[in-house]
């Protein structure tokens, strides 16, 4: 019976755990931790890396947590159907990170980051006056874990 090559077993899954942990980790350096070769750790990557259960490294910087030591997300409900109009006007804010269409209670999730929360305060008045926001709710951001590790904001 042929091996199905997308299970993904517990040498993936610990493979996975420990990039989580630390993406920079070297080859010899998650070998010793999971008990393999480098050579079986480098297939098991690119394998990982080829079917698509790898997607990307990513890398945060300080300069990225320090340009909005301040972030939150805000939960916006809107009338109508607006929301693609609503949408382009939050994206075209500064302190907005980043918008997300969702379903349930919010129509929309705004990932905001400021410097102050004063200027926090600013942004929400902001988008709490466009046309169309009939009710939001916001959210400090205090910390985030990422995979088993605590990344400060």
């Amino acid at each position: 019976m042929a091996k199905d090559m997308r299970k993904v077993d517990d040498l993936d899954t610990s493979l996975i755990a420990a990039l989580r942990r630390d993406g920079r980790a070297t080859l010899s350096e998650l070998a010793a931790l999971l008990g393999s070769s480098r050579a079986t750790v480098r297939l098991r990557m690119e394998r990982l890396a080829t079917r698509g259960d790898i997607a990307g490294f990513t890398v945060v910087t300080r300069a990225d947590v320090q340009a909005a030591p301040i972030r939150a997300l805000m939960l916006i409900a809107i009338e109508g159907r607006g929301a693609e109009r609503i949408m382009a006007r939050l994206t075209g804010l500064p302190a907005v990170l980043a918008v997300h269409s969702t379903n349930g209670k919010w129509d929309l999730i705004a990932e905001l980051g400021a410097q102050t929360l004063e200027d926090l305060d600013q942004m929400i008045f902001r988008i709490r006056e466009i046309d169309g926001v009939t009710q939001s709710e916001t959210n400090l951001l205090l910390s985030t874990r990422k995979a088993g590790r605590r990344a400060a904001l």
